[in-house]
């Protein structure tokens, strides 16, 4: 069971650190907790917060429904942060490091800390509109390209969580996960989970003291814990498992067993779904409409254009595109944009009326300087694949 998860986890965290570090990937549209920030946002707007993308909803959804079936289960087989506390806390015990013992009632009030962060953390994000614990989030700290959006307390926070964990077992993720206050509520009703059988149990305590959780495996009849993560160490530990002591699987069928197998299916499927419909249903991430009636003869044009790396740089298209009429590349007829945010070249779809306008005139009002009555001319910084605005311009 054990080595089963380890190999799960190591090839996970090098998946993640290979997709940032090597493919230049965006690890944080595929954040859960990026799906819970921006929901407020999306559902008011139509857009997502700067750095974020719909498939943070398609990982949402897929956790959630993983929690639902499994329990925590993410958090002890695909999270990074999951991954590396609970390593350093084997590395912790293997280096002969004192480690405090929490006391039961002191373990449950620093529970609560991670449901008072998720509300901070939402008003926040809610008044400036923005991800405001990015400037705090180890994850974040970890697998970004460390590029000037990582601020000193993320690293403060990264440090201060790897020393920890030496010493306790995963401290961030039973006590300050805002993500684990959004799972809690799901964990508690997940279906599988530990059994234990009073007739077959010695009493021993092994499957309390594995538990990573600090959770009493050995005083319950059945584990409903929201913090339990399915890693199974208490049944892997318990020497009477074979005879049925301790068993996973669903509730009140005691002595009724899951195979690991069954886990491993649930988190592969979900995962599968999510990135599958993240491609099926591609939704835009920022959508924005000028307020004029819909055309009867709509075209649309689709781009890729480069430097529209988050929603305030959505914004900053919107405005060259809805230029005054005054404007020598005033675009008559656009009424509508959809795009996807995100590094490098991001796809963009533009509606206008045909009648009106084309789509050489949409080009041109992207990457042709605008004038800003505050400011004066402004420059575009936008470029469009295959585009080259001298090209289009009279010769002297």
């Amino acid at each position: 069971m054990k080595t089963t998860r380890r190999i799960i986890q190591c090839a996970l965290l090098i998946t993640t650190l290979a997709a940032v570090f090597l493919v230049g990937a965006n690890a944080e549209a595929w954040c859960p907790f990026g799906g819970v920030e921006a929901l407020y946002t999306y559902l008011h707007e139509g857009n997502m917060i700067c750095s974020l993308g719909v498939s943070n909803f398609f990982a949402l959804g897929a956790v959630l429904v993983i929690t639902l079936l499994v329990r925590r289960a993410f958090c002890g087989y695909m999270c990074p942060i999951g991954t590396i506390s609970e390593w350093l806390s084997l590395a912790g015990r293997r280096l002969g490091l004192a480690r405090p013992v929490v006391p039961a009632r002191v373990d449950r009030l620093l529970g609560l800390g991670k449901y008072a962060l998720l509300g901070v953390v939402l008003w926040l994000t809610y008044r400036a509109g923005e991800l405001m614990f990015r400037g705090f989030d180890p994850c974040y700290a970890l697998i970004s390209r460390h590029g000037p959006d990582i601020t000193y307390w993320a690293y403060v926070t990264l440090g201060i969580l790897v020393a920890a964990s030496l010493l306790v077992t995963m401290p961030f993720c039973r006590w300050l996960c805002p993500m684990a206050a959004v799972m809690a509520p799901f964990s508690r009703f997940g279906l599988a989970r530990i059994k234990r059988d009073a007739g077959a149990c010695t009493g021993c305590r092994a499957c309390a003291k594995a538990c990573p959780m600090a959770i009493p495996v050995d005083q319950l009849s059945q584990v409903t814990a929201a913090r339990c993560l399915a890693c199974m160490n208490c049944a892997e530990a318990c020497p009477k498992a074979d005879q049925g002591a301790l068993t996973w699987g669903p509730p009140d069928m005691l002595g009724h067993r899951w195979p690991q197998a069954v886990l491993v299916l649930v988190l592969a499927l979900a995962t599968g779904v999510a990135v599958g419909a993240s491609y099926w249903l591609p939704f835009p991430s920022f959508v924005r409409s000028r307020p004029v009636p819909v055309p009867e003869h709509v075209a649309t044009v689709d781009l890729r254009i480069e430097d529209l790396t988050c929603r305030g740089r959505a914004n900053l298209l919107y405005w060259f595109l809805d230029r005054d009429r005054s404007d020598l590349y005033y675009l008559p007829g656009y009424f509508k944009i959809e795009a996807w945010p995100g590094p490098g070249w991001s796809r963009v779809r533009i509606s206008y009326d045909s009648t009106k306008t084309n789509e050489t005139g949409v080009k041109q009002a992207i990457t042709e300087p605008c004038f800003d009555v505050q400011g004066g001319w402004r420059p575009s910084p936008f470029r469009v694949e295959g585009h080259d605005p001298l090209d289009l311009r009279p010769r002297p």
